[in-house]
């Protein structure tokens, strides 16, 4: 829009005073700026104010005073004394003739006839024609705005193209649209200005005449402007009226900027504003045309990004023109980078010779108040280039290497600008196209290797670029491109398309000529470790460079030594984990493992020691009265164990492949893993899972594999109750967080348990008040003195304590604690001998454990823990032996097959086998533990003779059936009440007893182990147990009821003892499980013994039907269809047995007879007395009667109390 260029437009002073009708500052204008306003300022002289105030009274006065001596105010104030309603009537009657006529210019209402031309009519005309004419131009030139569809045209038109009568034209518009404003809608006008010559002039002019409408005609041309401006000639008319009117009012030029990115029209306009634009400070780091062309294309709107983009990549296709707002934006940015490039900076490359002496003469030295707008216009460029196309022209090429390839000072943001430029060159390497180029580059990556650690030390920061380097080496070493992509884009925080082809140059120059493998395995080794590394230090570390190393081997192909790197790092590890540390111990290990080739086994690297893992663990254990702190934090002691647990776990794994290769990694000592409280450190990190992330679960996973018995479920529930409002209450008694009672303290009061009980209560209740951590110096007098506890005398409060601390120091110390309890309770012979088990002992023979002093098994408490230790150790049996059949199955059979070469008729032994047999040995473990708990269930001969008063020694069994549940036994508060008056109650009432509290808690591990393994209740049951003790497992073992799914199996059996058991057992199951199963199984067993009576011989036959005819009444009771099969099966038994009695020539009473009488009509027998002299002569005569009428009135008895029970039922 040159064509405007002569004419003067409003100032910002001029529009500025407008605005706020700053009177003074008017009449400070010059008569041009005057005259511009004059239209506005006459109406405000003549037109009633709303202000009724002194103060705009005065100002009034001074206008007029103003306006006084302007001639052309005249001529404003006749365009005022028009009749403006008449006039818009006519204006409306035009705009509906046109209308109609099709918007042709034939009929005028408001121009008549002219006789003349436009130009020569306006100047002879009085003001109303005057307004005439320009109101019908200005319609006419809206109306064919309307009508275009938005296609630019130009309107060529004398009236507003006149030199000479541009201020008089320029009077009346801004009369027409401030009288007429229904009419002539401001927008509208802005509009339609836009399409005639000095349309930007007149736009001002209207603007600055009613300054109010300012952001809404900016804000209605951007909206009605086009997606790209400088693609059409309206679209840059439209764009510089827009910057005209911004250079009017500068201080709204960002909000129209604003408006520009909101709407996503008119790009050229925020750029051709922000180059306008000129801070009130400048800001000496990064300039507005930067930020804001970075923040559009780096921003997190991805409309405006492709808006943008579209505008460079178009703008880029025409020629190269110097009023192109994109050209103007380039050439900026140029002069930008160019001011802050060294002075010594040219393309001129110094030799070798010159490279020693740069730093003293300061080549290629960054100034560091220029470092920070340094990287803006790199991330800029990098954004141009990759996101919106941009193509740098040779000149920009040039000077962005010059950029890149400059010193800058070891500050921080030094560091982010190298590795912004080392990015760049990655992302974009067609900037370096000629050789000069190239060894400029090459000098200036050694020059980074050179200075990386002066970088670090006097930056302070962890993560420098030498890092990043080591990064990108390895990664060009193993031909992982789109991981330096991917690496590029993070560091320069877009998301550029990089070919991969792009990067063979610079694979080449990393590869070949700076860094070659050897010497980056080298250089790692030696780059040092980041000091409290963690989440919260962002950026390229050495981890990473390490991580990628020992991902491809290059340390052990090229015989580097990193374990001493590696332990030193985790040992400088804190809260929040840094996420690459895992991944980082898994590649160790496995390149600990693995050999890097099979043509060189040894090529691994080695392990971490176990002194070196003893001195991260030193002070946890307790030792010293725990007073000593291990200095390393718990996020190095989690990752070590993690380490430890990880290494065996991945031992036990590549066990066949070690073995073919003859190869046998040592694994760590079970003496080191006893000194590793494992437990407690789990129960750290579960308070730490949301600093830790993954590490936690990884070590449950790892727990749960090697180490069973320390994932026990019962210890997680007692765990959760140690960590509940236990806490809060100790906080509240506690007063002092150390314990007032010496270890010391605490065995003196043990040694007089007897005398002395309160005193010893009062410690113990004080010591249940600490922490689990705190209580680990007191684990050794609290076990040492367990055996003391088994006198006679000694409050059961003080072993329900004992019992609590113990399940509380279970939760951090397990294995340990259960070791030294397992040695404080053994028999007194034992511990005269000094015999001492270790945890290997215990692993390898848990019974172990029921080797105790018989006592145990009458303490209840005691008793608890013992079943703890069992359970625990049996879990711990298992995963010793899977692991000792992993690592020695395989070096085994290599082995055999060495010595069996050459040999025939010797086949290698099946690995089966070896599994069978660990399966075989777990299962007697097992079955073992069990019979011996089972025995542990049955009275003593003192408790029966105790029991005898209350109804015989099965009673306390019996009554199980009765009372399943689990009775508390009383709390003796007083110390020195003694278990003698207890025993005594015991007797009284049997439920209350000692036997009964340790039956209940053998019959729960007992139910826990069925329902692990259903195979141990098979086995148990198919080798038998005592009779007696049927009740009580039957109904205090839930799972018992899996036994009907092995009974048809036990009664197939060839031995008469299993037979009668399996049936003595499915009648308690009968009676518990009245089920349909019940059922089948009754019928089957039923059926059984009727085929054995047919089989069997007279000695047999008693012997198996004595004790099992009572079994038959249980099966009626629990199941009356059963009673016709039981019925004709006792018919068939005493057939049987009365006809060998009547071989004998003895007088008995006719049984079958009787039988059969009773069978047909048993409420006739009931009822009459004969039955119990009957009974009562059967039990008289059945000890001294012969085998066979024994069982003849054993057959009866059971008859009789089969209808019996039935009977009663009814």
């Amino acid at each position: 829009m040159a064509d405007s260029v002569s004419l003067q437009f409003v100032s910002p002073y001029a529009f500025e005073a407008m605005q706020k009708v700053d009177v003074a500052r008017l009449a400070a204008l010059s008569d041009p700026e005057l005259r511009l306003l004059l239209p506005c300022l006459v109406r405000m002289a003549l037109c009633a104010p709303a202000d009724q105030s002194n103060a705009w009274a005065q100002d009034k006065k001074l206008i007029l005073r103003l306006l006084s001596g302007v001639e052309a105010v005249n001529s404003i104030v006749a365009l005022l004394s028009v009749d403006f309603h008449a006039l818009e009537q006519d204006a409306r009657k035009e705009q509906q003739l046109r209308h109609k006529a099709g918007g042709s210019n034939g009929e005028s209402i408001l121009v008549s006839q002219l006789q003349h031309g436009l130009t020569l009519e306006f100047e002879h005309s009085d003001p109303l024609r005057r307004l005439r004419l320009a109101l019908s131009e200005l319609l006419a030139i809206m109306n064919k705005v309307a009508d275009s569809n938005g296609e630019f045209f130009l309107r060529s038109s004398e009236l507003f193209e006149s030199p000479v009568y541009l201020e008089e034209v320029a009077d009346v518009l801004c009369i027409l649209q401030a009288e007429l404003p229904s009419l002539l809608p401001i927008i509208e006008v802005a509009e339609a200005l836009l399409h005639v010559r000095n349309g930007e002039w007149f736009l001002c002019l209207l603007v600055a005449n009613v300054p109010d409408s300012f952001s809404e005609v900016c804000r209605g041309l951007i909206k009605n402007g086009e997606r790209q401006d400088e693609e059409s000639v309206g679209g840059r008319r439209r764009t510089e009226a827009l910057r005209q009117l911004c250079q009017m009012n500068p201080s709204q030029a960002l909000n129209i900027r604003a408006m520009v990115v909101e709407e996503c029209h008119l790009p050229g306009l925020g750029v051709a504003l922000t180059l306008d634009y000129k801070p009130d400070t400048a800001d000496e780091a990064v300039s507005p045309l930067v930020s804001y062309v970075s923040g559009l294309l780096l921003g997190t709107n991805g409309k405006v990004r492709t808006w943008f983009s579209m505008f460079i990549r178009n703008g880029q296709q025409r020629k190269r023109e110097s009023s192109s707002v994109l050209w103007q934006m380039r050439r900026q940015l140029l002069l930008e980078l160019v001011a802050i490039l060294p002075r010594s900076r040219s393309t001129h490359v110094p030799n070798d010779s010159d490279m020693d002496s740069e730093s003293s003469s300061g080549y290629s030295g960054l100034r560091e108040e220029h470092v920070v707008k340094a990287s803006a216009l790199l991330r800029l460029y990098c954004a141009l280039m990759g996101i919106a196309g941009l193509r740098p022209t040779d000149e920009e090429a040039e000077q962005l290497l010059q950029l890149m390839t400059s010193r800058p000072p070891a500050t921080p943001a030094g560091v982010r600008f190298v590795s912004l430029s080392f990015c760049k060159l990655l992302a974009f390497p067609t900037l370096v196209s000629t050789p000069e180029q190239e060894q400029l580059m090459v000098m200036w990556l050694s020059w980074m290797i050179k200075e990386e650690e002066y970088f670090e030390s006097a930056a302070g920061v962890s993560a420098s670029f030498g890092e990043m380097l080591l990064l990108v080496a390895m990664y060009f070493h193993s031909n992982q491109l789109s991981a330096i992509i991917e690496l590029v884009c993070s560091t320069l925080g877009m998301k550029i398309a990089i070919k991969p082809s792009s990067l063979s140059k610079m694979k080449t120059i990393f590869t070949q000529e700076i860094f070659t493998e050897q010497v980056v395995t080298a250089h790692a080794v030696r780059v040092a470790v980041t000091n409290n590394l963690s989440a919260n230090i962002t950026g390229f570390l050495p981890i990473h460079c390490i991580y990628q190393l020992l991902r491809s081997r290059a340390f052990t192909k090229h015989k580097v030594s990193i374990k001493d790197w590696i332990f030193r790092q985790l040992c400088e590890t804190t809260t929040p984990l840094h996420t690459q540390l895992l991944p980082l111990i898994d590649v160790y290990i496995n390149s600990i493992l693995t050999p890097a080739s099979k043509t060189n086994p040894e090529a691994t690297n080695q392990p971490i020691t176990e002194q070196e893992i003893l001195n991260v663990f030193q002070g946890l254990a307790g030792g010293d009265g725990g007073k000593v702190r291990s200095h390393y934090t718990i996020t190095t002691q989690l990752l070590i164990l993690y380490y430890i647990l990880s290494y065996e776990e991945a031992l036990l794994a590549n066990t066949k492949t070690l073995a073919l290769m003859q190869k046998k990694p040592k694994s760590y000592s079970p003496a080191l893993m006893d000194q590793i409280p494992i437990k407690h450190l789990i129960r750290q990190a579960q308070g730490l899972q949301q600093e830790l992330g993954g590490l936690h679960s990884a070590l449950l996973r790892l727990l749960a594999t090697n180490y069973p018995h320390l994932c026990m479920v019962e210890d997680w529930i007692s765990e959760e109750e140690v960590t509940g409002t236990l806490p809060l209450l100790r906080k509240m008694l506690l007063t002092s967080s150390s314990c007032k009672y010496s270890q010391t303290q605490l065995r003196e009061a043990f040694q007089n348990v007897l005398s002395g009980g309160p005193r010893l209560l009062r410690i113990l209740e004080h010591l249940t008040l600490l922490s689990a951590g705190d209580l680990i110096p007191y684990a050794e007098a609290l076990t040492a003195s367990m055996g003391l506890l088994l006198e006679d005398g000694v409050s059961r409060r003080i072993l329900q304590t004992v019992n609590k601390l113990w399940m509380v120091l279970n939760t951090v110390m397990p294995r340990k604690l259960w070791v030294m309890t397992v040695n404080a309770l053994q028999p007194l012979v034992k511990l005269l001998r000094q015999q001492k088990y270790t945890q290997n002992d215990l692993m390898v023979d848990p019974l172990i454990v029921l080797r105790c002093d018989s006592r145990v098994f009458r303490c209840p408490p005691l008793m608890d823990i013992t079943l703890h230790m069992l359970n625990g150790y049996l879990l711990a049996s298992k995963a010793y032996l899977n692991a000792h059949l992993k690592e020695t199955a395989e070096f085994e059979r290599q082995a055999q097959t060495v010595s069996n070469l050459g040999l025939s008729g010797q086949p290698d032994t099946p690995e089966v086998t070896r599994e069978e047999l660990k399966n075989a040995l777990l299962a007697a473990q097992d079955s073992a533990a069990v019979q011996i708990l089972l025995e542990v269930c049955l009275p003593s001969p003192q408790e029966e003779l105790q029991l005898e008063g209350g109804g015989g020694p099965d009673s306390l069994l019996r009554s199980v059936q009765s009372a399943p549940g689990i009775p508390m036994r009383k709390q003796v508060g007083d110390a020195g009440a003694g278990r003698g008056a207890q025993r005594e109650r015991e007797a009284e009432g049997g439920l209350l007893s000692d036997l009964r509290e340790v039956q209940c808690l053998i019959c729960c591990l007992l139910h826990q182990m069925f329902i692990a393994d259903p195979n141990i209740a098979k086995l148990v049951h198919f080798q038998g147990y005592p009779q007696a003790l049927l009740p009580l497992t039957v109904a205090g073992i839930p799972s018992m009821h899996i036994c009907l799914d092995f009974i048809p199996e036990l009664l197939a059996q060839p031995q008469l003892e299993k037979q009668i058991f399996a049936i003595q057992l499915l009648s308690h199951l009968c009676t518990q499980y009245a089920l349909p199963k019940s059922l089948s199984v009754a019928r089957l067993a039923i059926s059984v013994m009727g085929t054995l009576l047919t089989v069997q011989t007279r000695v047999k036959r008693f012997a198996f039907f004595m004790p099992t005819l009572p079994c038959l009444i249980s099966f009626c009771k629990a199941f009356p269809p059963l009673f016709d099969d039981v019925m004709s099966l006792l018919v068939q038994v005493g057939q049987v047995s009365a006809a060998d009695v009547t071989t004998k020539a003895r007088d008995i009473d006719p049984l079958i007879a009787r039988l059969q009488y009773v069978r047909q009509k048993p409420q006739e027998i009931l009822l009459s007395e004969s039955k119990y002299s009957l009974r009562k002569r059967s039990a008289e005569e059945l000890g001294r009667a012969d085998p066979d009428v024994q069982l003849c009135y054993q057959i009866e008895a059971t008859f009789m109390d089969i209808i019996s029970s039935s009977t009663q039922a009814l």
